[in-house]
């Protein structure tokens, strides 16, 4: 393949840009932010759920606490309702006498058992509250956090964009300098090994610096100023300039 030795240096120009771009390229995929937040995400998502769970928790607790103060409000009803047999003198009998003084024992029994059940439910309710309120601030905060992530990583990309775009343009006006059957070679070989075309220096090919042999050094020397020539080691296109050390 031959081509004027302009167009061939012009590869050079165009493996810089490429070269910027592949490392903006890595750099919008490695942003920080976006580890940053893929684990805030995560964790918003936990809290979530979390939160779910312990409103389910404080809900199932609020009508176990109405059920047993309910209870608690039947049983005093009764009590109520017998002390007052009792102490209007109504029942006379020993035997019934005896028979409702052991019911109101037996229902103030039930009373204080039902109301250390609804003290036990209040508190347990009051926890799973708490937690509710802890979460709820814990997700707010979290996603203070991503928000803040998320402008940052925004404001990357649209950094990242622009040097992109302005390198991108660049490239373009090269590539409409390089004859197409170089170009082809340049991209093929870019392709296979990320870097198209290298510079010749000192004897040395800067695209995987192996120093060259005498007698490829002295087959590029015998090469045609329009020639291209490539790298036996790496195969990729060499550009002679007057560094080149032929």
């Amino acid at each position: 393949m031959k081509a004027a030795p302009e167009a061939q240096k012009r590869l050079l120009d165009l493996a810089e840009l490429d070269t910027g771009l592949d490392r903006l390229r890595h750099r919008r995929r490695s942003l920080p932010e976006l580890a940053e937040i893929d684990e805030l995400s995560k964790r918003l998502a936990q809290v979530s759920t979390q939160i779910i769970a312990a409103e389910t928790e404080a809900g199932d607790l609020a009508r176990d606490q109405a059920k047993a103060e309910s209870d608690v409000d039947a049983v005093r009803v009764r009590v109520e309702r017998d002390q007052k047999r009792l102490d209007s003198g109504q029942v006379s009998s020993p035997k019934d006498l005896a028979s409702l003084q052991s019911e109101l024992v037996s229902l103030r029994r039930r009373q204080s058992d039902l109301e250390e059940v609804v003290l036990e439910i209040m508190e347990r309710r009051e926890a799973a509250d708490a937690r509710v309120t802890t979460l709820k601030a814990e997700r707010e905060e979290v996603t203070g956090t991503l928000r803040a992530a998320e402008d940052r990583r925004d404001a990357a990309f649209a950094q990242i964009d622009k040097e992109s775009g302005e390198l991108t343009s660049g490239r373009s006006a090269i590539t409409a300098d390089v004859p197409a059957d170089l170009l082809g070679l340049y991209e093929k070989m870019r392709e296979q090994s990320g870097v198209g075309a290298a510079m010749l220096h000192g004897g040395r090919c800067l695209g995987c610096r192996t120093s060259l042999s005498i007698a490829d050094l002295n087959r590029i020397r015998a090469a045609a100023h329009d020639e291209v020539v490539r790298c036996e080691e790496c195969r990729r296109i060499l550009v002679r300039t007057a560094e080149s050390g032929l």
